[in-house]
């Protein structure tokens, strides 16, 4: 018979077998974590542009842009590019006047309410006189007065000229020579239109409830044209006539103002 000792020994050696089957190896080293994807480098042009209308303070024209682009950078389809890039963003591309800006998102503009401070409210008379002239440009002071039906106080022409949403183009080819008025391109950036073709039309005058259903047999709305060229009927402005577009301050004692 096998001896104690031996016995233990035996016992001993099976404890170890056991012990190194328990053993786990150790796990080989896998690969290193990749780095989090990095965002797609965005295109240089974008960049470039984005930098562009940032930084201007007014809007810029697709031409102005191109000056500044490196050489073979289709500058419209760029464009077109970016503003589909901000087209869901707080801040969007937009086009005022064939020109690019960013402005704040359109749904958004209620966060800039108590921000912004109304100065000054438009009377009945100027809002008249400003639709008739964007509608009927170039047109002159006695023009407006005979399609409103009554006469315009000088004061009112002088508050849209002020706002700089009104311009003198030019003279009528008439006796007296008479001024000419159209409007700016701040006037469509006022009012966020791309181009004058963007007024509303007779139909859309209607429905919003600005003009009467029961209009007169052959009324209609005139088409407004962005052509800064001087019509045939028109000659171009003299030297002073920029200044003599507004009138000067009236003096209590004679209590009125000179005529343009």
């Amino acid at each position: 018979m096998a001896s104690l000792a031996e016995k233990r020994l035996v016992e001993l050696e099976d404890i170890v077998e056991q012990s190194e089957a328990a053993i786990v190896e150790p796990a080989a080293p896998q690969d290193a974590p990749q780095d989090v994807a990095q965002p797609q480098a965005r295109p240089e042009e974008l960049r470039l542009l984005e930098a562009l209308l940032f930084a201007s303070a007014e809007p810029l024209d697709q031409a102005a842009l191109a000056k500044r682009m490196p050489d073979g950078i289709d500058i419209k389809a760029a464009l077109a590019q970016l503003q589909a890039d901000y087209a869901c963003r707080g801040v969007n591309l937009v086009r005022v006047a064939n020109k690019w800006t960013f402005r704040t998102a359109g749904d958004l503009a209620w966060l800039m309410t108590k921000e912004t401070t109304e100065t000054r409210r438009l009377s009945r008379a100027a809002i008249e006189m400003l639709a008739i002239i964007a509608y009927h440009q170039p047109v002159t002071r006695a023009e407006i007065e005979d399609i409103r039906g009554v006469v315009t106080s000088k004061g009112t022409l002088d508050v849209l000229l002020e706002t700089g949403w009104v311009r003198p183009r030019g003279r009528r080819k008439t006796p007296g020579r008479p001024l000419t008025f159209g409007t700016t391109e701040a006037f469509l950036s006022q009012f966020s239109l791309e181009a004058l073709g963007d007024l509303p039309g007779l139909e859309e005058l209607k429905g919003t409830g600005l003009l009467d259903s029961r209009l007169p047999t052959g009324f209609s709305v005139p088409n407004p044209s962005d052509d800064p060229t001087l019509r045939e009927d028109e000659d171009p402005l003299e030297i002073g006539d920029l200044e003599l577009a507004l009138s000067p301050p009236v003096d209590a004692e004679d209590g009125g103002g000179s005529a343009a």
